[in-house]
């Protein structure tokens, strides 16, 4: 993994917009509903193209497919693993339902085509990876695409869900404990999470869970389950990386990718410790939403380990608002001063744009804008810092 030698470099979390026509498609494939796979083909690889395009532009340093071919940042699993059928009931995030007039406006705005995250399928059997090869080409189609390229990434990354997610969301009816179904989900996991880094890419596991579950399955709970919650996850995932260098993998942890009241978020604080358990060279958080931006200082209590990097979230993916690139660098400062380190801190955003196929919050138009801002207020920062 790149770490920021001269420059602080850019990156973002992995959705990026979809083009309308593959919306409709992903939205079909979700539901298990017949798709012409030469028509999908063309689709997702235009959409590729596309996506690796925009950021090359922005001048994004650590980029990817923008996750294009797929319909939701974990759902897609359920195509390449046996074991999942029928449809699960997901909590509702605690602070979306709390204000009904909150709700009402977030019913409106699910009006369109989109993937849905909240009623996805369920663990009906066994769960086990058939084989690497949907993986595998994937990689190997965004490989082909960026070398069509003149400019190139300093490096480049795949994303795959954390069991913890999909446990959480994919709600278990086969297995006699959750615990034993996390362990199977990281067990199956390991074969995408393998074939990434073999491929050459830095693998970002998405762990929204070890945030977000705190105000959604574990509402009603108290917070020491919830932070055991959080220990059987990172102990899963420890395992599936068995034999991966850490500093090949980044985690992502985020609150929900959404734009809403997140007053029952968990701090930061609660779960830091925990976090640094993972055995991955660089921690993902979002640092740049109204509820999170002060948390920098937690580097400060409690110091990032010395073989971790950060990737500080300073653009905020759920506001049409465009960051002022001397806002960005401002926020890389402090997260760089708080981690005493800026060869250790890259800058990049809370969440994806897109996490599930039509649900995103911002017009793609303000995504390339706003990443050009990301890279505007890094080179400021890098002027400062290094």
């Amino acid at each position: 993994m790149q770490r920021s030698e001269s420059r602080i470099l850019t990156t973002h979390a992995g959705s990026l917009p979809r083009p309308p026509a593959l919306v409709e498609l992903l939205v079909r494939k979700s539901k298990r509903q017949p798709v012409d796979p030469d028509v999908f083909e063309r689709a997702a690889e235009e959409a590729t193209l596309r996506a690796i395009t925009h950021q090359l532009e922005a001048g994004i340093d650590v980029g990817n497919n923008g996750e294009q071919p797929r319909e939701s940042f974990f759902t897609y699993v359920q195509h390449r693993m046996d074991g999942f059928g029928g449809q699960s009931e997901r909590a509702v995030m605690r602070d979306i339902v709390q204000y009904q007039s909150f709700l009402t406006l977030k019913l409106r705005d699910l009006a369109r085509p989109m993937v849905s995250l909240i009623a996805p399928p369920r663990a009906v059997g066994a769960v086990r990876y058939r084989d690497d090869g949907p993986v595998a080409r994937e990689c190997a189609d965004y490989w082909r695409l960026l070398g069509r390229q003149q400019r190139q990434f300093t490096e480049s990354f795949m994303t795959a869900p954390s069991p913890g997610i999909i446990a959480a969301a994919m709600t278990n009816e086969h297995y006699p404990r959750f615990e034993d179904y996390v362990r199977a989900l990281a067990t199956a996991l390991r074969v995408e999470y393998e074939a990434i880094v073999a491929q050459g890419f830095v693998l970002q596991i998405d762990c929204p869970d070890l945030a977000m579950e705190r105000h959604t399955s574990f509402a009603e709970r108290p917070l020491a389950d919830f932070l055991a919650f959080v220990e059987l996850v990172v102990a899963a995932i420890n395992d599936a990386l068995e034999g991966i260098p850490p500093e090949r993998v980044r985690m992502h942890v985020c609150w929900g990718n959404y734009e809403g009241p997140h007053h029952l978020d968990v701090p930061l604080e609660a779960i830091l410790p925990r976090l640094y358990q993972a055995r991955v060279g660089a921690l993902m958080i979002s640092m740049a939403t109204p509820r999170h931006e002060h948390e920098y200082r937690c580097f400060e209590r409690h110091p990032l380990p010395r073989e971790m990097c950060l990737v500080a979230g300073v653009i905020d993916t759920t506001t049409n608002y465009v960051e002022h690139p001397e806002v960005v660098a401002d926020r890389i400062e402090r997260a760089a001063h708080a981690v005493g380190d800026a060869h250790r801190v890259l800058a990049g955003t809370d969440c994806g744009f897109d996490t599930a196929a039509g649900l995103g919050e911002v017009a793609e138009e303000v995504v390339w804008q706003k990443l050009r801002a990301l890279c505007e207020g890094a080179d400021l920062a890098s002027a400062r810092l290094l």
